[in-house]
């Protein structure tokens, strides 16, 4: 039995399967991201000291990010790292815990931590820090109180930081391929 043209024509067209749905990638914005901090997490994951030493550095690390020495911070966190034997990569790490975006609520909780520990909460009221000779007229009552509630607050989240990334570095280690 032969078909027509018409009769063949719509054969051939009917029985072909239809292309899929094309379906949008990822953003590569968020893939970008999401590689980058793969990338990041495995080349710490990879570092050829014991997970004690990498979890000594980062807690170094972040004691120094806890205190008001911008641009020394570094310095001070490998130093610390250095002293106790610790991952000076990881010191310098850890000091990213403060940056531009975190100097102000970070310091800020710091002095009341200070403040509370030292018991003068009526002493300095942070409301009238609204510009810097305010805060020069405070002078050394000011960095006093600061420099307690950072050295608090540092050595609370060094302890922190050290028990979670030695807790994260062994797991990474074991999932290694």
């Amino acid at each position: 039995m032969t078909l027509d043209y018409q009769q063949q024509r719509h054969q051939r067209t009917t029985t072909l399967p239809r292309p899929e749905p094309r379906v949008r990638p990822p953003s590569r914005r968020r893939k970008t991201w999401r590689s980058r901090f793969r990338y990041q997490y495995r080349r710490i994951a990879r570092l050829g000291d014991s997970p004690q030493r990498l979890a000594r550095g980062l807690a170094t690390g972040v004691f120094a990010g806890c205190f008001p020495f911008f641009g020394l911070q570094t310095l001070i966190g490998v130093a610390l790292a250095y002293l106790v034997r610790g991952n000076k990569l990881m010191a310098a790490v850890g000091t990213w815990v403060s940056n531009p975006l975190t100097y102000v609520p970070i310091f800020m909780f710091n002095f009341k931590v200070g403040q509370w520990i030292l018991g003068s909460t009526d002493a300095i009221d942070p409301d009238r820090w609204d510009n810097l000779d305010v805060l020069l007229a405070m002078g050394g009552e000011f960095i006093g109180i600061l420099l307690v509630g950072c050295a608090v607050v540092g050595l609370t989240l060094a302890i922190v930081s050290y028990t979670i990334g030695l807790h994260v570095i062994r797991r990474a280690r074991r999932m290694r391929p």
